[in-house]
């Protein structure tokens, strides 16, 4: 929102300075985003008079004027102006001034031979909007304005409306009074304890009953006013400038009032041309969704399609308006405009919101009634802007029809002490040490906002309450309690409450699934692992093997390339890797932990799973090398993760596993944890990795994250337990044996551990042979048990027994045949 300080001034005689002004209103809630010195325009560029002027000798185009700007004697300054006459009043920048809309610092120069000693400036050279061709007649400005012409020599600025300074305010989506100029003036009023001085309105002619088909059905108000005998013009010099001033391009006078209608009060207006309509009933008015397929050529030029979400204003059914959003060309008020119909309504935000995005386009009037407008403030803005129709076009009024819902009665808010204390605290007074809150005050807080306000209770207990009526310029956002505790706090300065913390106080920490979850993340990265985050918005066709029915799309992306949640953790790290792989980098290890979304039917479900890649070698290891690149290969990435759980006391079993598209299908495994499957290990498809430009072997894996925190979490894994060290020699025992290829050895070594009872301390893998002379389509395992007693050194007669039971367990679950 653009504020110039004239015009605020006007409305509210604040006598701060504009850097003292714009600190009040940031800490208030209105950043000031810039602050900008329209002086800087026009600095150096001073009143003169053109005394003489002659054809430059050798430039048909050139003239060579004596310009008198109260000096000992007149400059000579060289113009290519067309309409340059002698005793005409110019704007001239005088050597050394700079002209930031040009870019230009005014220097002495030499044009064909002829010396010039400044410049005559034209209103685009001063950054204004320029309708003539050529300079300036700085007469006829004063004329217009009805003011006298400064002395020769003297700025131009105030003239020209250049004296002004401009706060772009950064207005958040609960402040909807905050996109007017009296919003603002209210909020400084009650900043600066002052009086508003609201425009004077007329009241306007007495309402009919407009009977139009389904206006209630779309908007809670819809008037219009007819207006007759309009004399289209330019608009007054002082109205374009203040349209200008708040960013706005003049058009014509009946424009630009309903334009400075609304950035005065918030409420949007709309003028149609009541000769253009197909029929100037009033009562022909409507208001209707589009049809699919249905078209509008707006007043920006544009023909927008439109489809079911875009509200209309029609006229016989013809569609004369997006409502609320943007007028139609066909209805639009031209120079040859007599009579109009001025519009007033009070669309639904929602509609507005939906109509506006559907259309693609976010204008003005749109993003008032997408946060909201004040229904009380319709019918006054309406008067106040057929007042300054019937000054500025000559025009007189005629009858007025309109149609509302039912007023509805708002009930005071409660305010109570002891809610204000408690959320905001207790106020630093200084000197004067800590206090509350003066029962005073805060109703003199409240009534600068506009409010009514009845106290009950004994002032400054804890039982006292203020029953709080709110202005309609505020019914928008101040609907609860704790919003009327937020305008007390702002307006007595958040900075002065203290920080305390709340009683009691408890110390925090983290819960045991949390500090597993850390150890966990330490692990990976301990192991090489960089911890990576997406963002869980993707767009619909992220990957092909995803079912897009499952998506789950948002109603309200804002890009339509990040549309829909993710399915999955993998896409992200691929193409993660893919990348740094590119860049290029001798290989990428990564993991994410994280949430995917899903859809089944009608119902949401979101879990959290691990997901990590290992793909090419770790650079930090390049040295162990001597440089050469080295690829961990799949069983070392399995060791890797099996690892970094170990950390966390989870061991998982593996079980051949085919069915995932995206791994090798014979070289991926199911992860399954006590009984059950929570994920998948294994090399990446070959035809994936060599679409994302992977290295051979890459491996992934990709598990539920909370079955692993919640084994890890159980009292016998997470509270470590004591054991005495050893104080007997163990016994070991080496076993060979061939069974087939494709023999899992973790489910060897597990059958292994629960056979050998409860002597056996450890089992242990230490070779893995294939070849001849074992059979093809076998492999010779060798293992190592090691057993101990806890207070005796084993006798071979204690340990054979354990043996021969698991030989014999070999045989009969593997068809084990042992080796001599």
């Amino acid at each position: 929102m653009r504020v110039s300080l004239q015009w605020l001034k006007e409305l509210v005689p604040f006598q701060s300075e504009p850097s003292a002004l714009a600190e009040k209103l940031s800490m208030a809630g209105f950043e000031v985003d810039s602050d900008e010195d329209l002086s800087a325009r026009a600095r150096g560029v001073v009143v003169g008079r053109v005394s003489s002027k002659i054809a430059h000798p050798d430039a048909t185009k050139l003239n060579v004027c004596a310009v008198d700007i109260g000096g000992s004697s007149p400059l000579q300054i060289v113009c290519g102006a067309s309409n340059v006459q002698e005793g005409m009043a110019v704007a001239v920048a005088t050597v050394g001034s700079f002209l930031p809309a040009v870019q230009l610092t005014i220097k002495p120069a030499s044009l064909r031979g002829v010396e010039s000693s400044g410049m005559l400036c034209s209103l685009a050279e001063l950054g204004l909007e320029n309708k003539v061709d050529g300079l300036v007649d700085l007469d006829q400005v004063a004329k217009e304005l009805k003011q006298e012409l400064p002395g020769l020599g003297l700025p131009v600025a105030p003239l020209l409306g250049l004296n002004d300074r401009i706060f772009e305010l950064a207005v958040t989506a609960n402040r909807a009074d905050g996109l007017s100029m009296l919003g603002i003036a209210r909020e400084v009023a009650a900043l600066e304890q002052l009086e508003v001085k609201l425009p004077l309105i007329s009241c306007g002619p007495t309402a009919l009953e407009l009977k139009g088909k389904d206006l209630l059905k779309h908007s809670e108000l819809f008037s219009l006013t007819e207006i007759v005998n309009v004399q289209v013009t330019d608009s007054p010099l002082w109205l374009q400038r203040r349209l200008e001033a708040a960013g706005q391009r003049p058009v014509n006078n009946v424009v630009d009032i309903t334009n400075l209608v609304m950035l005065e009060t918030g409420q949007p207006l709309h003028a149609y041309d009541r000769e253009s309509l197909k029929c100037d009933d009033p009562h022909a008015f409507g208001l209707r969704f589009a049809k699919k397929g249905e078209s509008v050529l707006c007043l920006d030029g544009v023909e927008r399609e439109l489809n079911e979400n875009n509200l209309l204003v029609t006229n016989q059914e013809n569609p004369v308006a997006l409502a609320g959003v943007i007028g139609s060309q066909a209805s639009a008020v031209q120079s040859h405009t007599k009579n109009i119909y001025l519009e007033a309504a009070i669309f639904p935000a929602t509609s507005i919101r939906k109509s506006s995005r559907a259309a693609g386009i976010r204008s003005e009037a749109s993003a008032r009634f997408e946060r909201g407008v004040a229904k009380e403030n319709c019918v006054a803005a309406a008067n106040r802007a057929v007042d300054l129709l019937l000054q500025l076009t000559g025009a007189s009024i005629g009858n007025r029809w309109l149609i509302e819902t039912d007023q509805t009665a708002t009930e005071p808010i409660q305010l109570r002490r002891l809610a204000l204390e408690r959320l905001l605290g207790p106020l630093d007074n200084g000197e004067a040490g800590y206090g509350e809150i003066e029962s005073q005050e805060v109703v003199n807080i409240l009534e600068r906002l506009g409010c009514s306000v009845n106290s009950e209770g004994e002032q400054q207990s804890e039982d006292e309450i203020w029953h709080v009526n709110v202005p309609p310029s505020r019914s928008g956002d101040l609907k609860r309690e704790v919003d009327l505790i937020e305008e007390v706090a702002r307006l007595v300065g958040y900075d002065r409450f203290c920080s305390h913390l709340p009683d009691p106080v408890e110390p925090g920490g983290l819960s045991a699934k949390e500090q597993l979850l850390r150890r966990l993340c330490f692990a990976l990265r301990g192991a090489g692992l960089q911890e990576l985050m997406h963002l869980s918005l993707v767009s619909k066709d992220l990957n092909a093997e995803i079912n897009n029915k499952d998506q789950i799309a948002l109603s309200n992306p804002l890009l339509a390339d990040y549309g829909h949640l993710r399915t999955n953790l993998r896409d992200g790290l691929i193409n993660a890797a893919s990348r740094n792989l590119q860049a290029p980098q001798p290989g990428f290890w990564g993991f994410e932990i994280g949430k995917i979304f899903s859809l089944n039917k009608s119902d949401y479900f979101e879990q959290e799973r691990l997901t990590g890649i290992i793909c090419g070698c770790n650079k930090s290891e390049l040295w162990t090398t001597s440089g050469k690149q080295k690829l961990v290969d799949y069983y070392e990435a399995r060791g890797i993760l099996a690892k970094a759980l170990s950390e966390i006391g989870v061991s998982l079993q593996d079980i051949p596993f085919a069915q995932d598209p995206q791994l090798h299908p014979g070289r991926s495994v199911q992860l399954f944890l006590e009984g059950k499957a929570i994920g998948v290990f294994g090399e990446i498809h070959p035809s994936l990795a060599e679409n994302n430009d992977l290295g051979v072997g890459s491996t992934i894996f990709d598990m539920e994250l909370e079955p692993i925190l919640s084994a890890a979490s159980r009292a016998n894994k997470l509270t470590p337990i004591f054991k005495n060290y050893p104080t007997v020699p163990a016994s070991e025992r080496d076993l060979a044996f061939v069974v087939k290829e494709t023999t899992q050895v973790n489910s060897v070594l597990n059958a292994i551990g629960k056979a050998a009872g409860p002597l056996l301390e450890n089992v242990q893998l230490l070779d893995r042979y294939k070849g001849a002379p074992v059979e093809t389509g076998y492999c010779s395992l060798n293992v190592r048990l090691r057993f101990r007693s806890e207070d005796t050194t084993l006798r071979d007669e204690q340990v054979e027994p354990l043996m021969k039971t698991v030989r014999e367990m070999l045989l009969e679950k593997f068809n084990a045949q042992l080796r001599v």
